[in-house]
């Protein structure tokens, strides 16, 4: 396994309990930085970090669709460690799987509200922590549906797209700076959030992977530490694919 080094180095990781961000924290906690779990769910937040046994990870439960709260928590972490190197923006949902035509409107600004609106406000709050530092690395966790556009899936990704985008002009905004912002666009992985879609929707997905298999969660976590660390000194503003293929563009 690659070895990166992420010591003294301060980690947010949204929904870091499981999934991607369960893979991401552990990588992290390996490569030596200390992690702050970012979660909505106390029980599984505090089973996570139990499980570590280690004295570099710790969880806020955090509402990320909630600004003030994420000040309130960001302001919290400087106020211990001092600093605020790195922010994984990977909660999310999938929503329901229904056409355009048929979206309920609720459950629309519910996905937007968690999948992108979040980005947009955890990328706001904390960025002021870096520029003060002089040094930074986001890393936000999109889907390549948010390039190919998934049918009966419009919610997941629209918001996807949205999560790209903004990536794009961030990255570009910060360029002058020692802030890295990019983003990684995953196939699919056999998670906890398969149980959100359908059996037609999970095997629509896998047929149009050309490797014809799910993306593995420690593949994307090596992916992102390296964007995470300093070795990443040039890469910004991208979108790094994981697609088993699938990607075009």
């Amino acid at each position: 396994m690659i070895k990166f080094d992420l010591k003294n180095r301060v980690a947010v990781v949204t929904g870091g309990a499981q999934g991607f961000g369960l893979a991401i924290t552990e990588r992290f906690i390996e490569a030596g930085a200390k992690v702050i779990i970012w979660d909505i769910d106390e029980n599984l937040a505090k089973k996570t970090t139990k499980k570590f046994k280690s004295e570099n990870i710790s969880y806020q439960i955090v509402n990320v669709t909630d600004f003030e709260i994420i000040n309130k928590n960001l302001m919290l972490l400087e106020k211990k460690y001092g600093k605020i190197d790195i922010f994984i923006n990977n909660a999310g949902i999938t929503g329901v799987n229904k056409t355009v035509a048929e979206y309920p409107l609720d459950e629309w600004n519910k996905v937007i509200n968690v999948n992108l609106n979040s980005v947009f406000y955890c990328c706001k709050a904390v960025v002021p922590y870096m520029l003060k530092n002089d040094y930074g690395r986001i890393v936000n966790i999109a889907s390549i549906a948010g390039k190919e556009g998934n049918p009966n899936a419009g919610a997941y990704s629209t918001s996807k797209a949205g999560v790209i985008g903004l990536t794009k002009s961030l990255g570009k905004e910060l360029a002058q700076k020692n802030i890295a912002v990019n983003c990684v666009t995953p196939a699919a992985a056999k998670t906890r959030i398969f149980d959100q879609m359908t059996e037609e929707h999970i095997k629509y997905m896998l047929s149009k992977i050309p490797r014809n298999k799910f993306a593995k969660v420690e593949e994307l976590a090596s992916l992102v530490t390296w964007l995470a660390s300093e070795e990443n000194s040039f890469s910004t503003a991208a979108v790094f694919d994981l697609s088993g293929g699938r990607a075009t563009y």
